[in-house]
This record gives structure tokens, sequence and C-alpha cells, in this order.
């Protein structure tokens, strides 16, 4: 080996040692945080799990009554705008010792890694950032802002609408006769994993437009392309809903119907990120 080769090889390896410094401390403070928010969500774990439970709650008020509830009546009670007046007070049931405990648990470290979401988001940005040109360091930083919103609409979205109804549908699959009772009486740890299941759904679902934004910015798709690929986009969309949805005939479609609007605003958002670009290059 040559000295030249032997000074490009140090040369290489002094910033490679830096960068994984540099990935070191920050995944220090990503778990640091995480630690923090773990033990927050622990401490509020019950109110946490109660706030959860209220779609269920309400759906369950309502269902009690001899008048049935519509869908609009469902999101008004979660909201808070009407109180109905429930006969009896839900129940959930554990069938193991722990179950509880591990339940909180999970919506523990769930709950630390959507509150840190933030701190996380911006430690990745502050690794990949000294990479970036200016130009693309500006370009990136809204989607960081653009993330965590679509999330918590899709988050919102199963809370006000998709949980009600879920809970509404199964207690209206109740038997109530002479011959047998069947009540729905789920398990701590089901239902969370059913809302776990469904907010993640709905919130990674809901980044198909930063995921679209930027594959525009790195060139890999333009608008034309996707309005092209419309009429698949949208089988994919109703194919994807249904597997993550709950296995009623509406769920897919409450889905389904926000993604494919978010798609059309994709195809919007690569178009103008396109006219920018050749107005820029017309300047240069």
């Amino acid at each position: 080996m040559s000295a030249y080769d032997e000074a490009e090889i140090e040369g290489s390896r002094a910033p490679l040692l830096s960068h994984l410094a540099e990935l070191r401390s920050r995944l220090i403070v990503c778990a640091a945080a995480i630690l923090v928010g773990f033990v927050a969500c622990f401490f509020f774990s019950q109110d946490i799990y109660l706030f959860l439970v209220r779609p269920f709650q309400m759906a369950s008020a309502l269902s009690s009554q001899t008048q049935k509830p519509g869908p609009f009546d469902l999101i008004l009670a979660v909201s808070g705008v009407i109180h109905p007046v429930a006969t009896h007070t839900p129940t959930l049931q554990a069938t193991g010792p722990l179950e509880i405990f591990f339940t909180k648990m999970k919506l523990a470290v769930f709950g630390a890694v959507v509150v840190t979401f933030p701190v996380l988001a911006w430690q990745l940005y502050r690794f990949v950032a000294p990479g970036l040109y200016k130009k693309e360091r500006r370009a990136f930083l809204p989607f960081l802002i653009a993330s965590p919103v679509l999330f918590f609409l899709g988050a919102a979205l199963v809370y006000f609408v998709m949980l009600p109804f879920v809970m509404w549908f199964s207690l209206s699959q109740q038997v109530t006769s002479t011959a047998v009772n069947i009540v729905l009486i789920p398990k701590v740890s089901d239902y969370l994993d059913l809302v776990t299941k469904l907010l993640l759904a709905f919130g990674l679902c809901f980044q198909l437009p930063v995921v679209l934004s930027l594959a525009g910015i790195a060139g890999l798709v333009d608008a034309k392309q996707l309005a092209g690929f419309r009429k698949y986009a949208l089988l994919g969309i109703i194919v994807v809903s249904a597997m993550v949805t709950p296995p009623d005939m509406i769920s897919p479609f409450l889905l389904a119907g926000p993604i494919y609007l978010l798609y059309e605003g994709s195809i919007l958002c690569v178009r103008l990120m396109q006219l920018r670009r050749k107005r820029e290059d017309a300047l240069i």
C-alpha cells in the first residue's frame, strides 16, 4: 500500500469516527427523552387509559338508551357536546394477574414515543442536516412540522370517529333473549391493542403526502406520474384500509376516503414544487 493510499484512508477515518460519535450522542439524547417520556406516561397511565376508553364509554352510554343513536350523535358525545346518561357503567376485564400492569407498560412505551416524537425528529434532522445543502435543508424542515401534524390528524379521526363507531357497532351485536345473553366485555389489553393499532394505521397512512412530496423533491416521481397512477393508488388504498381496520363495511371507507384526498393533495404539492423548481432554474 502506497503512502498516498494510507493518507487517504486516515483522512476518511476521522470524519467517519466523528459521525459515529455524533450518532452516539444523538442516540443518547433520544434514549433519554424516551426514558423521561416513559416515566411520565407510566405515572399518568391510568388517566391516559381512561381517556382512551371514553369512546367506548360514550358508545355504551348511547347504546343503552331506548332511542338508538346515529353516527353523528357518537361524535358529539365523544367531543363533549352532548352528555348521554348511561344506565350502567361499561366494564372491561383483565384475565391475567399482571395484565393491567403490562397494559400500563405498553401504554407508557407508546405514549413516550408519541410525546417525544418532536425530539426524535429534531435529532434526526440535526444529524443529517450537515450533509445537506442549504436549499435541501429549507425543503426538508417543513416536513418535520407536517409529519406530526398529519399524524395527530389521523389520531383525531380515530378517536372522534373510528373508535366510537367501532364500539357502537360491536355493542349492537350483543344478544339479549330469554334463552341466552351475549354481552361485550372487552379485555383491558385487547382494547389497548385495538386503539394503538388504529392510531398507528391512521397516523402512518396520513404520512402519504410527506412521503410523496419527498419523493417528488428527490426526483423519483412527478405529478404526471402520480395522476396517471391514480386508479391503481385508489385500489391500493382500499386494500390497505381493509387490512388495517376492523372487519366491518364502514371502517375501511372511513380510512380510504381521507387517504385518497391526501393522495390528490400530494399530486398538487408535487406539481407546485415542480413549478417552483422550473422558476428557480429559469432565474439561474
